[in-house]
């Protein structure tokens, strides 16, 4: 799908009609998500309703085949929408986004695996670890899996999981680290997920035991990470995507969200609020709280423009049937780290604005402040591993720090 332009063919809808009416939707949702939101948090899991909406709302087709009745979309459509969401909710914008772009990640498996999962189930809800923590035997016409994949956002409501393992042959050697497709019927949840925020994502742990996993359900992570995916070749430019930098810029949407929603906040409450031990009946008449609002609005602009410019980036490769090369993978990698700790500051400043109140059960700041902490925590946005990276590209340094690049 190409993202310039206006019209794919006569009479049908252009791909930004199609992306401002997803985000319409997303927005929509807004009122039920901050409704629900205590509840889910108390729960540790999103509500029925919630999980519901967000499937009316199309939020899990984003990314799959219009084959299989899905929205095909793009890396730009996926990102406004999880930031629409998650100005509403940090744990739903999160599921969302998880499940879609896991949706996508199973689309460049092999064709028959497509068919099984989205043939069968055109609302087929993947989620997934890339972790390599499990371990796939040989055995014939496939691999035996088992092993244990912690932080599986959006599990209750999984039909399928796709899991990182280590393949090895029949002398026990790692021959492969792949992702493998397991229906949700084979695995077992540990409810494991108890933590600080992000509480109704329900990020629980998988387990399999002696899990038989056909051929054409196992994708190379090496051979992914350099753009060569066992799907059929069709004209479905989407599934011509970068492996690593959608799997990465994904995770940033709802963090932007989140940040927008703190923004929101402070600066509503500004306007009443007085600022204790001073002479200001109002926040928002402090020269103090003033320059730091601007500069947690301007932090949040620089977090948004790195991540769009990047997203932007991959979706014109993809359209272009382009692989993007290393070192623009590099760069794309520490933008994604950059973007996320660009929230986290510029939510901390507004806490410091909104004072010792922000961390009130009550409020709606302390939620905001735990779930972007936790999601920024995610392992593909480590600011520092990102500038590994990136370093390393601009200075010629061949060294592989890590394959989802």
């Amino acid at each position: 799908m190409n993202s310039n332009s206006h019209q794919d063919e006569i009479g049908a809808p252009s791909v930004e009609d199609i992306r401002a009416g997803l985000v319409g939707q997303a927005v929509a949702l807004r009122p039920l998500l901050r409704g629900q939101a205590a509840r889910g948090e108390s729960d540790r899991v999103l509500p029925v309703e919630v999980v519901d909406a967000l499937a009316d709302a199309g939020v899990f087709r984003l990314l799959t085949p219009r084959r299989y009745g899905g929205h095909e979309t793009d890396l730009r459509t996926l990102t406004e929408v999880s930031e629409a969401l998650g100005e509403g909710d940090g744990s739903t914008a999160w599921v969302g986004m998880i499940i879609a772009v896991t949706n996508w990640l199973a689309c460049l498996f092999p064709d028959k695996a497509q068919e099984e999962v989205f043939g069968a189930d055109p609302d087929a809800r993947v989620t997934g670890v890339a972790a390599p923590t499990g371990v796939g035997d040989r055995v014939p016409e496939g691999w035996r899996v088992n092993g244990r994949w912690s932080y599986n956002s959006g599990a209750p409501y999984a039909t399928w999981a796709a899991v990182g393992a280590l393949l090895k042959d029949e002398n026990g050697a790692v021959v492969d680290q792949a992702l493998v497709l397991v229906h949700a019927s084979q695995l077992t949840v540990e409810d494991t997920w108890h933590t600080a925020g992000m509480r109704a994502t329900a990020s629980n742990t998988l387990i399999a035991e002696d899990v038989f996993v056909p051929e054409h359900r196992v994708l190379s992570v090496p051979a992914a990470a350099e753009g060569v995916y066992p799907r059929e070749s069709r004209d479905e430019t989407l599934y011509d995507s970068t492996f690593g930098p959608m799997l990465l810029l994904c995770l940033v949407g709802p963090l932007l969200g989140l940040g927008a929603a703190a923004m929101h906040v402070a600066v509503e409450q500004a306007a009443a609020k007085p600022l204790s031990f001073t002479v200001h009946p109002r926040q928002a008449d402090s020269v103090g709280v003033q320059m730091q609002v601007a500069e947690a609005a301007l932090k949040l602009e620089t977090a948004r423009l790195h991540t769009y410019r990047a997203v932007d980036e991959v979706d014109r490769a993809a359209a272009s049937g382009s692989p993007l090369d290393y070192a623009a993978r590099a760069r794309i990698r520490a933008r994604a780290g950059f973007a996320a700790q660009h929230v986290l500051d510029a939510i901390s400043t507004l806490l410091n604005v909104h004072g010792a109140s922000s961390f009130a059960d009550a409020g709606l700041l302390q939620r905001i402040w735990r779930d972007a902490n936790v999601a920024a925590r995610h392992a593909g946005l480590v600011p520092a591993v990102g500038l590994e990276v990136y370093g390393k590209s601009l200075l010629g340094i061949s060294e592989q720090v890590s394959l989802m690049v």
